[in-house]
């Protein structure tokens, strides 16, 4: 597992300053500060002297209610609270709602080389956009050897030992009417509520290796239609070859699942050997995913049906005397 690396107030502001309508206002020296996460924090409790679990590593946002309290002290006790949080070694702060700062403010933000932003973003809308950009930053991640598919809807991520089909399964998809994600090398990111999202390498894109033939273009061999930069991992789709004393799943009812990044997606374990049409059982692997996501167990209909046709038979025969079961 992989976590973003540290970004630095002066690389955050560069990069995302415009799009979050920063204006640095004091503390330019500080701008070698080094944010180690997305997440932002409003320093209302520490401002009122409460630091005991005060988070001063996250980028500190002062919204209306903050800057309101702070209106209300006199300078000597807006100093003393605003140097309660600024005695620690924070990233950046940032007023929302265009507030001007108060003076303070800026001879602290100098005086501590902390970077004093203020962005005309009213503070909601500040948190979600802060949040939107730099998540995919500070997410962790990893890489992982295999092709990602989008087949109606539905992430599949075909694995398996190198030379099994993979790209070839793909390709054919493609020309089905599905799109390619990534093909050799997919990053997979891990994004909030354990949402798990992959894409290609940047190298890479939508180039594909098939053996015997060598590197093609999938999208301009067929179309802009046949990619998508990003999707969902929703199930792992795991090539193996045959083999006649396999464990192979012939029912359904016990699921597998593997895990990425600690995130438990679907696993299924599909054999592949000649003449086996790997492409339609993908999409039925898609279609049944789509099932279940809608309530619908197949498997689990079929077994109840099953239970239900044994114990009526049952039951029958225990009706029907010797001579008439017969």
């Amino acid at each position: 597992m992989n976590y973003g690396k540290g970004l630095t107030v002066g690389q955050f502001l560069e990069g995302y300053g415009e799009k979050l309508a920063l204006e640095l206002k004091a503390g330019a020296g500080g701008l070698d500060r080094v944010l180690h996460n997305g997440e932002i924090h409003r320093p209302g409790l520490a401002l009122a002297g409460f630091v005991d679990l005060y988070t001063f590593d996250r980028v500190q946002m002062l919204g209306n209610t903050e800057m309101f309290y702070l209106g209300r002290l006199s300078k000597r006790k807006r100093y003393t609270a605003l140097k309660t949080i600024y005695q620690f070694d924070l990233p950046c702060v940032v007023l929302t709602n265009n507030a001007d700062p108060f003076p303070e403010m800026v001879e602290l933000s100098d005086a501590y080389d902390i970077p004093l932003f203020v962005t005309h973003f009213a503070t909601t809308k500040f948190v979600h956009l802060f949040s939107y950009y730099l998540e995919d930053y500070f997410s962790p991640w990893t890489v992982v050897h295999g092709s990602l598919v989008d087949v109606y809807g539905v992430g599949l991520l075909f694995v398996g030992k190198s030379g099994i089909g993979k790209s070839e399964v793909a390709l054919d998809l493609v020309e089905r009417g599905h799109r390619l994600v990534a093909d050799d090398v997919v990053k997979i990111v891990r994004r909030a509520r354990g949402v798990l999202v992959g894409m290609g390498n940047e190298v890479v894109q939508h180039y594909m290796e098939i053996r015997g033939v060598g590197i093609v273009d999938v999208q301009r061999m067929f179309g802009i239609q046949a990619v998508r930069n990003q999707k969902r991992v929703e199930v792992e789709v795991h090539l193996v070859e045959w083999n006649e004393v396999g464990d192979y799943e012939r029912i359904g009812l016990e699921e597998r699942y593997t895990t990425i990044l600690d995130v438990e997606i679907p696993s299924i374990v599909l054999p592949i050997y000649p003449g086996k049409n790997i492409t339609v059982i993908a999409e039925v692997i898609a279609l049944n995913y789509l099932l279940k996501v809608h309530g619908i167990h197949p498997v689990e209909e079929f077994n109840e049906r099953l239970i239900q046709f044994i114990q009526e038979r049952r039951t029958l025969k225990e009706r029907l005397s010797p001579g008439e079961a017969g």
